[in-house]
C-alpha cells in the first residue's frame, strides 16, 4: 500500500511538472528516471504557458503546503537564482490562497473546546495573512489587547507526513540517479527539512520559543518580541500581542 501511495504521488509531482511546462527538471535531473515513460500521457491537457519563474510558482502551489515551503526557503537565496525567478518564488512568501474563515473558526473553537465570541471580544474572519503552514486573524480580547491568532492549516499534518514520505523516495532516488548527489547529500537535507517542518507544525514549541526570546532581551532597546498569551494557546492555535513593524525584506 504504502509503495502505491508514493508511486501515485510521484505521478501526479511529474504531472504537474509536465503540465507547467517544466519537463526540463524531470530530463534533467533523472530524478524520475524510472517513471519517464508516462510523460507522453501526462500532458494530454496542454502544457501551461508563461515565464518560467511563474510557471514553477505555479506548480510548487499546485502541489502543496510542504512544496510552496520549499519555494519559500529558496526565494530567499538570490545568490543562487536569476532574478526572475526569485521574485516570482518570493510570491509565495505573501499570495498562498487563505483557507476558509470557518475552518479557522472551528479549529479554533475545537482547541479550546468553546465558542469563538468567548474566547475573544473580536475576530476578524478575513485573515490578516496566509501561507503555507498556517495563516493568521487579527482580534480583541476582552480586556481590550489587540492580537493576532494563528492557526494551522486543516490536516497538515497528514499532507507533510505524506509528502516528506514522497521526499525521501525522491531523495533516494536523487543518490541513484543524480551526478552531484554525493556532493548535496540529498537524504540529509531532507532529513533536516523534516525535523524543522516538524519543530514548525507545533505551535506550542513556537510560543515556548517565543517566550524565551521575549526573556533574553526583556531590557533590550532594539528588540521588542510580542507578549505570548498561553490561555489561548493549543498545538494548532498560537495567540500573541499584535504589534506593528516594517517587513524585514522591505529594505
Amino acid at each position: 500500500m504504502r509503495q502505491i501511495r508514493l508511486f501515485l504521488r510521484l505521478m501526479a509531482i511529474q504531472r504537474a511538472l509536465v503540465r507547467h511546462g517544466l519537463d526540463e527538471v524531470i530530463t534533467t535531473t533523472h530524478l524520475f528516471r524510472p517513471l519517464r515513460w508516462v510523460n507522453r500521457f501526462l500532458a494530454l491537457g496542454g502544457r501551461r504557458k508563461g515565464p518560467l519563474g511563474r510557471r514553477l510558482r505555479h506548480a510548487l502551489e499546485e502541489l502543496g503546503p510542504l512544496f510552496v515551503k520549499f519555494g519559500q526557503a529558496v526565494s530567499v537565496r538570490r545568490d543562487l537564482l536569476p532574478e526572475e525567478i526569485a521574485n516570482e518564488l518570493a510570491l509565495l512568501q505573501d499570495h498562498v490562497p487563505p483557507f476558509s474563515s470557518e475552518v479557522a473558526s472551528e479549529t479554533i473553537e475545537s482547541a479550546f473546546g468553546k465558542k469563538l465570541d468567548e474566547c475573544f471580544a473580536s475576530f476578524d474572519r478575513e485573515p490578516l495573512a496566509a501561507a503555507s503552514i498556517a495563516q493568521v486573524h487579527s482580534a480583541t480580547l476582552n480586556d481590550g489587547s489587540r492580537v493576532v491568532v494563528k492557526v494551522l492549516r486543516p490536516d497538515i499534518h497528514k499532507q507533510i507526513r505524506a509528502d516528506i514520505e514522497v521526499l525521501h523516495a525522491m531523495a533516494r532516488l536523487a543518490e541513484r540517479y543524480w551526478a552531484h548527489s554525493k556532493r548535496l547529500r540529498p537524504v540529509a537535507v531532507v532529513a533536516e527539512f523534516e525535523k524543522t517542518l516538524t519543530n514548525e507544525i507545533d505551535l506550542m514549541r513556537e510560543a515556548s520559543n517565543a517566550s524565551q526570546l521575549k526573556r533574553n532581551f526583556a531590557d533590550s532597546e532594539l528588540l521588542y518580541v510580542p507578549e505570548v498569551h498561553w490561555d489561548l494557546c493549543r498545538r494548532n492555535v498560537l495567540t500573541i500581542e499584535r504589534i506593528e513593524g516594517i517587513p524585514i525584506s522591505d529594505t
